[in-house]
């Protein structure tokens, strides 16, 4: 049995595309009896995922905006509490690994680029969402790290070092919070058995963690049921870490 979210109202950022680690994690939620609301800077691949959604009876809402900046991720947390009356859960998806090669190569752009998705996105949205976790007497924020961070791989130094600040944040953020009744932790994800990471990896030879594990993982630490948990940092890998 999943945790039960009914009278919770949950953000996800990063649902854009379909077949995605948060399409997935949205769906999940909202089947555990969640309000939604969804957010990315797709603004159409939003908009059909919250009419699958819809069409599945949940609740949902859609905020469309570059969450890396401090104005798109308030109005994403104004919609949660202005048209569904507050907020409970935020879940930090957006993000993701833009740059692979060599250290000596990287681009400051591209480096940028990497900590703004990642680290920006994570931070403007906690940075607002927290007030409003707080007005409802507390609740739970999940962040996106990686295995990479855990288990550091070559050609992938931008990403870890942007995965390494969203752990850090998290860590810092739950110490911070702890008081008010937010909890913080992160999970850090193998390799996600999506259709974008199956087509670019084609036949080597890979240890594939199913989203509907990692979802599973999500729901855990945005639940009640992990109220004593916080600042952790969860690697869901299937034991290959």
């Amino acid at each position: 049995m999943p945790p039960d979210f009914r009278g919770k109202i949950a953000l996800v950022t990063g649902v854009g595309r379909v077949g995605q680690i948060g399409h997935a994690v949205a769906r999940g939620l909202a089947e555990a009896g969640a309000q939604l609301v969804i957010a990315d800077v797709n603004a159409a691949g939003l908009a059909e995922r919250a009419k699958e959604l819809t069409a599945a009876g949940h609740d949902v809402r859609v905020a469309a905006g570059d969450l890396a900046t401090p104005d798109a991720a308030r109005r994403a947390v104004r919609v949660a509490r202005e048209q569904l009356g507050g907020l409970d859960v935020l879940v930090n998806v957006a993000g993701g690994l833009v740059n692979y090669g060599s250290a000596l190569e990287l681009q400051p752009e591209k480096f940028d680029r990497e900590l703004t998705i990642n680290v920006k996105t994570t931070f403007y949205m906690s940075q607002a969402a927290i007030p409003a976790l707080v007005a409802r007497g507390g609740g739970a924020i999940v962040n996106f790290a990686s295995v990479a961070v855990l288990k550091p791989q070559a050609q992938m130094a931008s990403y870890i070092a942007a995965k390494s600040a969203v752990a850090g944040l998290t860590r810092a953020l739950a110490r911070e919070f702890a008081d008010a009744g937010v909890r913080v932790n992160a999970v850090a994800p193998g390799t996600m058995r999506t259709a974008d990471n199956v087509a670019q990896m084609k036949d080597a030879k890979v240890h594939w963690v199913e989203l509907a594990d990692l979802v599973r993982a999500v729901l855990y630490l945005a639940s009640d049921e992990a109220k004593a948990v916080s600042g952790e940092v969860l690697a869901v890998t299937g034991g290959d870490s």
